[in-house]
Formats: structure tokens, sequence, C-alpha cells
């Protein structure tokens, strides 16, 4: 792939916005009060758009969302290293970290369509929520922290409106 880091797993990262230009955020399973935007690995041959779509559906069921924007550039974050360690394992590679294209997305419907247990893929996630941007920098993990800052930088100039906290939707109720 054009441009991509040597020594960093391809990714894609979606910053997904709904009418209030509120960002969805979910927990991860196996990080209990790790919030993050959905994201994924790129399959060999899959260009970094149809990647993102692909990873949106899987992670949270959404279907209903269009592209639009997308960070030019690859952006990468390293991994800590019992983080690394773990990942590399379970991913069999020597990774330092993840090279990330972000896509700028809007719910096109209701949030109904949220299914984090939907079968497309084994479950990454607890609960969700929409927060504003500043939240979703607040509750990142310390090592994905600038690269969401960089994220949310590039695409703010597409939200419509201000943003405004939301409430937690948890699939545990």
């Amino acid at each position: 792939m054009e441009g991509l880091p040597q020594g960093y797993r391809p990714n894609v990262g979606v910053c997904l916005i709904n009418s209030d230009d509120q960002i969805f955020v979910a927990s991860r399973l196996n990080v209990p009060g790790a919030w993050q935007m959905p994201q994924g690995g790129i399959e060999e041959g899959e260009e970094p758009k149809s990647a993102a779509i692909r990873e949106l559906r899987e992670e949270t069921g959404i279907v209903s969302a269009e592209i639009i924007a997308e960070v030019q550039k690859w952006l990468t974050y390293d991994f800590p290293p019992a983080v690394k360690a773990k990942v590399n394992r379970l991913w069999g590679g020597e990774w330092h970290g993840q090279a990330q294209k972000w896509f700028l997305m809007r719910l096109t419907k209701d949030d109904s369509e949220v299914n984090l247990a939907n079968g497309e893929a084994e479950p990454e996630f607890a609960e969700w929520k929409w927060a504003d941007p500043e939240e979703v920098i607040e509750q990142a993990v310390d090592y994905k922290r600038p690269t969401y800052e960089e994220v949310i930088k590039t695409f703010k100039p597409y939200f419509q409106g201000s943003a405004i906290s939301g409430k937690c939707k948890s699939t545990k109720w």
C-alpha cells in the first residue's frame, strides 16, 4: 500500500458521527474502561475504504453510513511493550504499532442499527455511546490519544454544529 510505514500493521479507523455531530465510541470487552472508535486490520488485497466499511459493519452492525472525508496520510501509533508482545503473538508478526487510514462517516439512519454482537465477527465491545470530540480524546487509551487528536482536528471542519455528550448504551441491559 502506498506510503505505508515499514513495521506497522495496516489498519483503518472510522470516525462515525450522527446528525448532532457526536462521535460513536465503544468500550472494549478485553480492556474495561477503554473507549475507542471502530478500527481494524486491512486484509490482503483490500483497499482501505472497503476495509473501513467492512470494519464498521463487523464491529457495530452499521451499514447505513456515508463516507464524508479521509485523512490523506497514514497515522501511526506505537504499541506499549505489553500490548506489543500480546498482539504480535496474536497476529503473528513483529509490529511496532499500527498505521491507520482514517475515514469520517456520517450515520444516515437512526442508531437502532447498532448491534455489537451481530455475528459478523467475534464481538470486541461491551457497550457504546455517542460522545463529544473532547470526551473521545479524553477516554482513549494513552497510546492512541495523539492519533485521536489528529483525526478529530482533521475532521472537525466537516462537523455541522457543536456536539453534546450522549447517554451510554449497553448491550448488557
